[in-house]
């Protein structure tokens, strides 16, 4: 009897020490609870359509199908229409007077973009403007008084830090997930296989479609990051998610509402790795560096005295380890800047004071950028402050005004125009210059629909407005 005490004696105290292990370690868990309650209303939802262009032709059915009885041949037809294309995203305010930060893939080439508050308020947004290389876009909405969340200047990300991701993935409102910093300053391939101006942030936190735009917190309540992209061979959450760094975004902020755009440094070369043979006929004993194989002439790097062959292992006094390094340090860097460049040459070092260009724009970027200086003080009875068209921005017009800037709700902004956009024709009377556009302004009716015409992307569309 006394044997058996003893063994459920000990059995006990194993299970008593296994049970306060557990509890232990529970505590030393972060509780996540105050900082979702406290930074979740400055989070919103997301929701932008793509309208239908009426003047877009439906779709014949196939000539072995014109024979089919009227009621299956009417239910194909509508089958084949042209349906409105819709997005879904996540967002946050960065400021009480209404400016929302979100991915630029959310809202590009969207007509309506409607922002949703935690406490279900719906604004109509218009587009400040939007950069595709960081795909970033800023959104303007007509309130005053809202929460804001902070972008985190210079962060100190470490692999193994705790990070929070809230958004609305599928649809499925203001959702809060956990996890890790699995790397730091990951290069990921663009979709227009061009440099990569992101050093992403890599995590394991469960991200999936609706989350793009979202906030990744810091324990501080610091917004870190903004979440951006998922590796997934599926379409859902695999532990591999990237945001865009919130030191980026603070600067891509800062252009996209002083000018509407993004102006990047630029060299002008074409860059490769650098692997171990390469480095020792290189006179370097390990790979690293960004090797220039080609210099576009009379580009910045042609100008300071930069060659093929020479390696940068050293831009601004920040090095280049690998080849995707340089891309981001450059592109951070302002335009006109003198910078020192400490390269490798037939086996020495050296250094190079070379002047920074700036990047020019993609034929994309061309046709949704409003031009730099405006030609109107204040919006007009519009909405509008439109600027003359210039050649290198036509977006697939001939003559017109761009859009600069729009006014949350106005006539235009109600009608679904957004900055980038080239008015080619109003009330039936073509622009072809600011003038024109003055004139017809000024002698619209009110409350009487008036037609506009306008190219977006290279696609013509028409649309109506109401000054009321």
């Amino acid at each position: 009897m006394h044997r058996l005490t003893a063994k459920w004696a000990s059995l006990i105290a194993i299970i008593s020490i296994s049970f306060y292990s557990l509890v232990s370690q529970a505590a030393d868990l972060p509780d996540f609870t105050g900082l979702i309650e406290q930074h979740s209303p400055a989070v919103v939802k997301i929701t932008a359509v793509s309208k239908v262009d009426p003047t877009q032709p439906q779709r014949a059915l196939p000539p072995d199908m014109q024979g089919l009885p009227d009621i299956f041949r009417e239910l194909l037809e509508r089958r084949q229409a042209p349906r409105d294309r819709g997005s879904l995203g996540s967002g946050f305010i960065i400021s009480a007077d209404g400016y929302v930060l979100t991915n630029d893939h959310v809202v590009d080439q969207m007509d309506a973009i409607t922002v949703i508050l935690n406490d279900q308020r719906e604004y109509a947004a218009t587009l400040v403007g939007s950069d595709e290389r960081s795909d970033l876009a800023l959104l303007k909405i007509d309130a005053k008084n809202l929460p804001t969340l902070t972008l985190a200047k210079d962060e100190t990300l470490k692999v193994g830090q705790w990070v929070i991701a809230i958004g609305s993935p599928f649809g499925l409102d203001y959702s809060a997930s956990a996890g890790i910093v699995s790397a730091i300053g990951r290069s990921i391939p663009s979709a227009h296989s061009e440099s990569n101006y992101v050093p992403f942030i890599q995590t394991d936190v469960a991200i999936n479609p609706g989350n793009s735009g979202g906030p990744l917190f810091n324990m501080d309540g610091e917004v870190v990051g903004i979440n951006s992209q998922i590796y997934s061979p599926s379409g859902g959450s695999v532990g591999l998610s990237f945001a865009i760094p919130a030191s980026l975004a603070v600067d891509v902020v800062a252009q996209l509402k002083d000018k509407g755009r993004v102006d990047r440094g630029w060299l002008g070369v074409m860059i490769q790795e650098v692997d171990k043979n390469l480095a020792n006929s290189l006179g370097m004993d390990k790979p690293g560096g960004a090797l220039i194989s080609e210099v576009e002439p009379d580009g910045p790097a042609a100008k300071s005295g930069l060659k093929a062959g020479d390696l940068i292992i050293k831009f601004n006094g920040q090095n280049v380890n690998t080849s995707s390094d340089l891309p981001y340090l450059v592109g951070r860097t302002a335009p006109k800047s003198k910078v020192p460049v400490v390269i490798m040459r037939k086996g020495k070092e050296q250094t190079l004071n070379v002047t920074v260009g700036i990047l020019p724009v993609s034929p994309q970027e061309a046709a949704s950028q409003p031009a730099a200086a405006p030609a109107q003080n204040a919006p007009d009875s519009l909405g509008l402050i439109v600027v003359p068209l210039e050649s290198s921005r036509r977006g697939g017009a001939e003559f017109g005004v761009v859009v600069q800037q729009i006014q949350p709700g106005s006539p235009a902004a109600e009608a679904g125009l957004q900055v980038g956009d080239v008015i080619t024709q109003l009330a039936f009377s073509d622009i072809k210059s600011l003038a024109d556009y003055t004139r017809i302004v000024k002698g619209l009716p009110k409350n009487e629909p008036q037609p506009v015409r306008f190219f977006r992307q290279n696609r013509s569309i028409f649309r109506s407005v109401i000054i009321r």
